[in-house]
C-alpha cells in the first residue's frame, strides 16, 4: 500500500514562514510529479505548486515569489517553503502525487493524496 503523509500546518501571523512537508511510503517503484494543493471554506481546491521529478517547478500566480517547492527523491518527500504569508493563504493544503507503485511481480501508477494539513494566517 502505498501513502502520503504531510506535516508542518499550523497557526502563524501574517508575514510569517511556515515549511509542509510530504513523505511518501510503501512499495514505491518510482515517484512523476508532485504537487501541492490547498482548499480554503467554500472554495474549490486550487493547485498551489507542483513540481517533476526532473526538478521542474510550476506556481500559482498568487504565490509566485513567496513559496517554494522542492523535493528530496532519495527520501520519498516533497516540501512547500512559505514565506511572507498573508490571512488569504488560510486553507487546508493537501500533497498529491503521481506514483507507481509494485504489487508482486505487477506494477501500477496512480494518483495520491495526502490527509490535509490546515494552514492558518491571522492578521
Amino acid at each position: 500500500q502505498v501513502q502520503l503523509v504531510e506535516s508542518g500546518g499550523g497557526l502563524v501571523q501574517a508575514g510569517g514562514s511556515l515549511r509542509l512537508s510530504c513523505a511518501a511510503s510503501g512499495s514505491i517503484f518510482s515517484i512523476n510529479a508532485m504537487g501541492w494543493y490547498r482548499q480554503a471554506p467554500g472554495k474549490q481546491r486550487e493547485l498551489v505548486a507542483a513540481i517533476t521529478s526532473g526538478g521542474t517547478t510550476d506556481y500559482a500566480d498568487s504565490v509566485k515569489g513567496r513559496f517554494t517547492i522542492s523535493r528530496d527523491n532519495a527520501k520519498n518527500t516533497v516540501y512547500l517553503q512559505m514565506n511572507s504569508l498573508k490571512p488569504e493563504d488560510t486553507a487546508v493544503y493537501y500533497c498529491a502525487a503521481d506514483m507507481t507503485y509494485y504489487s508482486g511481480s505487477s506494477y501500477y501508477e496512480d494518483d495520491y493524496w495526502g490527509q490535509g494539513t490546515q494552514v492558518t494566517v491571522s492578521s
